[in-house]
């Protein structure tokens, strides 16, 4: 694995993990809330995130695609797995591995919000803000990394790298 440069080890993720799901857990308290996770990436993290919570919490997944094997994203924002259920009038957190360019989430959020979404926040492992292409606002990120291209904890770059249990900049 020499072409890995360790960024952030085992014990850094899982004291930010639970102290994200602990303000979740404070910011909803005595709320209905729903988290979607956005596959693939962020099974890792949400798993750990859900567990970490002190609410009840209704959890689904949607998919998109916008990388294909590539390091820099095409733009095209394609929805491949809808949301399964009914969303209307409840708060919703879309969560994320990574934010970069931002392209994502903003069709994430218009999508929710199309579905009926009372209020929809973004939770993310990594906020990458090097290349962000639209204005989004990060309501929970667990770290703020200035730049590099990162797998490792569900990251991947060609579906590979996800199993990692620490995140890695990855030299290419």
């Amino acid at each position: 694995m020499s072409d890995l440069i360790s960024v952030l080890n085992k014990n850094e993720i899982a004291q930010s993990v639970f102290s994200t799901a602990q303000k979740i857990s404070s910011d909803f308290k005595n709320r209905e809330l729903v988290m979607v996770g956005v596959l693939k990436g962020a099974f890792i993290f949400l798993s750990d995130l859900v567990r970490n919570l002190t609410i009840p919490v209704t959890i689904d997944f949607v998919s998109t695609s916008s990388y294909g094997s590539g390091t820099s994203s095409s733009g095209q924002i394609k929805l491949t797995k809808e949301i399964e259920i009914d969303i209307n009038k409840k708060n919703v957190i879309i969560v994320e591995d990574i934010v970069d360019t931002g392209l994502t989430v903003a069709f994430l959020i218009h999508y929710l919000k199309s579905l009926g979404a009372e209020k929809v926040k973004i939770c993310t492992l990594i906020d990458k803000q090097e290349r962000r292409e639209t204005d989004v606002k990060v309501d929970y990120a667990c770290h703020v990394v200035k730049e590099g291209f990162l797998v490792g904890y569900g990251l991947d770059y060609a579906e590979k790298y996800r199993e990692l249990s620490e995140i890695y900049h990855l030299k290419l």
